[in-house]
């Protein structure tokens, strides 16, 4: 893969965008940046000051011995500025630390909360193993950047100036065009191969999201995985990327030592020279002996920091690379925003209105076509038909996961596109069809419906739910955890905390999304009549696939590819013997076999 002319620009171009999108982090600590700089720059007077008083303790001491006097003032002086370079060097990084511990929290809660205000078609899409790894790479890179950035690039450019500063001062113009053409030789070098590097560590950081997502894909269907021996398929999989990855990283490797060897080459050179021309002026007794471990002494100091600078530089443009998807998912689009000044919902006895609602998920696959019927307050309305018939997309729509393509949705006469989506979403509790509960205690999964709940409170629903003695009868009652995506129960008790979770949160507007569709026919009776019991003066929409389970719903709409083709109760559909009927009748049947081999295997 070979970078185009285009790439480096763009990346250059996203790479100042990056830190300027982390710059304002750093304003909530200004006394502190400032206090931090201010150490730096002392740190670094004390450092240049070093090899000056060593010039003179080494004068000093070049005398006849009639004349050689201990220089112990410049001796301690030159101790105390090895002491003060060091310690401002210490405190600088103390007083800094906050700063970027504080920048990392923040971007991260950011990141984090922008993930949650995007659309459901954004994680609907998402690669989770991914995105969490291009955020753990981020805040990491974000800590590395700070640091480097301002206490290594910084001070060692205010150095190199200071000594060029004081060698253009004190000696001949060579030691300065030599230092100066060295550095030139050196950043020029430096800058080419590594921008040309990045490509390599861009595929990297690229395969690696994409085989960490393959990874956390498989472990999260590892029945599925067991169900058809798919391990060693698996593996392939996960390998196509870690294949991909290793070539780049042996490149990325490969490259690093030549870039490596090509810059020590170069300071090498330009140290040679340097003390070539220092032995030379000695010769001449044009410099003393101290002039000579000086020059050494700046070139030591001078050039140490300048081929860390070269690591620093690659690695600044490595962490470049890791913030800038993290920073690319900030840039991703909201796509269901409040508008400004929406207000909170009055949900008051809410009465719902879908008004001529069309739907798409995308242009090609349009879901709802011209779909209009009222829930009024405290009734209840069921929506049956075939999978693929827009059921569930009307709860998705209701909650605002979606914006409708056409027509309004109303609830008391607000159109829910005007009010605020904490409000909205506050007034309707959900009972979904695929229950997917956090990898947490039973109790923190059922006070999720209203996490300032009581404890009593909390119980209360669990009996509501028919599901407090079964928790009761586990060895940690409460507190079981119920492992990753709440794999550790069953489909029914699954559904049940969902519904316990769904009565906590008291809604004004019920959702049941195919409720009773895990739990076998003796519970379903059991959570139906609770059910019916806690709809009871509550607008309701009742997504089913059982009819039975709405036969006494006040109205039921059947539907068929997006469109609403009957309407009325119970009663009505069977006395039309139109669609509702003949699916009726077919459920009847079903159940009437299955009665039949439950009588037969007794």
């Amino acid at each position: 893969m070979r970078p185009t002319r285009l790439e480096q620009p763009a990346a250059s171009r996203n790479d100042w965008r990056t830190i300027r999108t982390l710059l304002p982090y750093l304003w909530e600590f200004k006394g502190r940046v400032a206090l931090a700089l201010m150490l730096l720059v002392l740190a670094k007077l004390a450092s240049v000051a070093v090899p000056l008083v060593l010039k003179e303790i080494v004068d000093a001491l070049d005398q006849p011995r009639a004349m050689l006097v201990l220089p112990v003032v410049l001796l301690v002086g030159y101790g105390a500025l090895r002491l003060c370079s060091t310690l401002f060097g210490e405190l600088r990084d103390a007083v800094f630390a906050k700063v970027t511990q504080r920048a990392i929290r923040r971007v991260a809660i950011r990141v984090f909360g922008h993930l949650h205000a995007l659309s459901l078609r954004f994680h609907l899409e998402r690669q989770t193993g991914g995105v969490s790894r291009d955020i753990e790479r981020g805040t990491r890179g974000i800590s590395f950047l700070l640091n480097f950035m301002l206490f290594n690039i910084l001070p060692t450019l205010l150095e190199i100036s200071l000594v060029a500063a004081i060698l253009l001062a004190k000696y001949d113009i060579w030691f300065s065009v030599i230092i100066f053409v060295t550095l030139l030789a050196y950043i020029v070098f430096t800058l080419f191969i590594t921008e040309w590097r990045m490509i390599f560590r861009r595929t990297m950081n690229d395969m690696d999201s994409k085989a960490n997502t393959r990874a956390i894909d498989s472990l999260l269907n590892y029945e599925t995985v067991k169900y058809f021996g798919n391990e060693a398929w698996e593996a392939r999989r996960y390998d196509e990327h870690m294949q991909k990855w290793e070539v780049a990283a042996v490149r990325n490797q490969t490259s690093l030592a030549a870039l490596n060897a090509g810059q020590s080459a170069i300071i090498a050179i330009g140290v040679t020279l340097l003390m070539l021309l220092a032995a030379d002026g000695v010769v001449k007794g044009t410099m003393s002996l101290g002039d000579l471990v000086l020059v050494n002494a700046f070139m030591l100091q001078l050039y140490m920091p300048l081929h860390f600078l070269g690591f620093v530089y690659r690695e600044i443009k490595h962490s470049l690379a890791d913030m800038e998807k993290m920073f690319n998912l900030l840039a991703e689009n909201e796509e269901i925003k409040d508008k400004p000044g929406a207000t909170d919902l009055v949900a008051g006895e809410a009465a719902i209105r879908f008004e001529q609602v069309s739907f798409s998920y995308d242009p090609n696959r349009q879901i709802l076509f011209d779909v209009s019927f009222d829930i009024p307050a405290g009734r209840n309305v069921a929506v049956v038909g075939h999978s693929g018939s827009g059921k569930s997309t009307l709860a998705r729509l209701l909650f605002r996961f979606y914006d409708v393509s056409a027509g309004r949705i109303l609830i008391n006469e607000q159109d829910i596109r005007d009010v605020t989506q904490k409000s909205l979403r506050a007034a309707i509790g959900i009972v979904p069809q695929d229950t997917v509960l956090f990898n947490d205690s039973i109790y923190y999964n059922i006070a999720y419906g209203r996490p300032d709940a009581s404890r009593a409170e909390v119980f209360e629903a669990a009996r509501s739910a028919h599901i407090h003695d079964f928790i009761e009868s586990l060895p940690d009652k409460y507190e079981t955890t119920v492992g990753e995506r709440g794999l550790k129960l069953s489909g029914g008790e699954k559904q049940r905390v969902a519904i316990a979770r769904a009565i906590l949160k008291t809604p004004k507007i019920l959702i049941f999304d195919e409720a009773t569709s895990a739990l076998d026919s003796k519970s379903e009776k059991a959570i139906q009549a609770e059910l019916k019991r806690i709809a009871a003066n509550r607008t309701t929409l009742t997504i089913a696939h059982r009819l039975s389970t709405i036969a006494d719903a006040d109205q039921i709409l059947v539907m068929d590819k997006g469109s609403i083709i009957e309407r009325g109760s119970h009663r009505q559909l069977l006395a039309a013997n139109g669609t509702y009927a003949h699916m009726w009748e077919l459920q009847q049947q079903e159940e009437q076999t299955r009665l039949q081999l439950v009588h037969d295997v007794e």
